[in-house]
């Protein structure tokens, strides 16, 4: 029996991160019900953005140019790389308006339990552009969790082996927690203390 309009769209409301059956279910309800409108600039906001964001071919964050407008700017120190995890943990740092270098966002974290190895992370692209010869140092900025720290310690192996200098940031975020929710003081504090890996 094929499923309705109205049950696919509860079910593709649930790929949401946190959204369960009955969130999407009322999600669904209030859109058709109440928000026609808004359900409209949503599904054309999605499609736009599928067709045209992408990644950065030297920050791998997401983008609309083949080279972001950060990895793009003059300002910026192209000395210093930073690691993230997530896009979120990129804006973080960026609001801290401490860190002023570049980026490379990993979309992930090691986690050989979920089958997420280096490949799926493309640790070779960012071993690529960590070994460029303009970058002096490198600061991990993965979350203090368990997969972060595996993530951080791997990584700072791969770049010590090629003569890098690495930092982490200082544990001013709390253990445990990821950056897309700490605040930016205790953010830019982290980026302050950071110290060799």
């Amino acid at each position: 029996m094929k499923s309705s309009a109205l049950e696919d769209l509860i079910e593709a409301l649930r790929c949401l991160p946190g959204v369960g059956p009955k969130s999407a279910q009322r999600m669904a309800y209030h859109l058709l019900q109440h928000d026609r409108e808004g359900a409209q600039r949503l599904g054309e906001a999605l499609r736009n953005a599928l067709q045209t964001v992408r990644r950065c071919t030297r920050c791998n964050n997401f983008s609309e140019t083949e080279v972001c407008a950060l990895c793009d700017s003059p300002r910026r120190d192209a000395g210093i790389l930073c690691i993230v995890e997530t896009p979120a943990d990129l804006m973080m740092m960026e609001q801290t308006l401490a860190y002023q270098g570049h980026y490379f966002v990993l979309m992930g974290r090691l986690s050989p339990l979920d089958g997420v190895g280096p490949k799926e992370i493309g640790l070779e692209k960012l071993l690529a552009r960590a070994t460029d010869g303009l970058v002096r140092e490198v600061v991990i900025a993965t979350n203090f969790t368990n997969e972060g720290e595996a993530t951080a310690h791997y990584v700072t192996e791969m770049l010590h082996q090629r003569g890098l200098k690495v930092s982490r940031i200082a544990r001013g975020v709390p253990v445990g927690g990821e950056l897309e929710y700490v605040d930016i003081g205790t953010l830019a504090q982290a980026y302050y203390e950071r110290r060799p890996a």
